[in-house]
């Protein structure tokens, strides 16, 4: 996965979060990192980021890794959120790098479905932090992964 990749996977499947200001940050095959800066399109009434957009790059963060990760598996696998929860702890304000470090548990949810042939939960973390470096919010999504048949 490289930024030009996020770019059209965003511009052509899920055109409103790059209206909204999601982007790529980086990717380095363990942790991957999506970038949202406030903006007029994506405030709420009380002055910050509207939890919707945040949730969008937090997201991103760990499923384009997953999709990656699949993609290089070789492998047909369906994959779905079929879970998730957020703690915000500070108003998103500026510019917000959502990080996920979860590429080895992802690798290892991969294999373990292709193994085993058998659907596998599990659950990726995304925390989102301010330019201050402080956690404006961790939300963690849960994923199901099945090798299609």
């Amino acid at each position: 996965m490289n930024e030009e990749k996020f770019n059209t996977i965003l511009q052509t499947k899920i055109p409103i979060a790059w209206i909204a200001g999601v982007r790529f940050e980086s990717y380095n095959n363990q942790t991957f990192k999506t970038k949202v800066e406030l903006d007029f399109l994506n405030q709420n009434p009380f002055g910050s980021m509207f939890w919707a957009v945040e949730g969008m790059a937090a997201e991103f963060a760990g499923g384009l890794m997953l999709l990656s990760k699949i993609e290089s598996s070789g492998k047909s696998i369906a994959s779905l959120v079929v879970k998730s929860e957020v703690l915000f702890t500070k108003k998103a304000v500026g510019k917000i790098i959502f990080t996920c470090h979860d590429g080895q548990k992802i690798e290892e949810a991969i294999q373990n479905a292709i193994t085993h042939n058998t659907p596998k939960k599990f659950d990726l973390t995304s925390t989102g932090t301010d330019e201050s470096k402080d956690i404006v919010a961790e939300f963690k999504f849960t994923w199901s992964i099945k090798v299609r048949s």
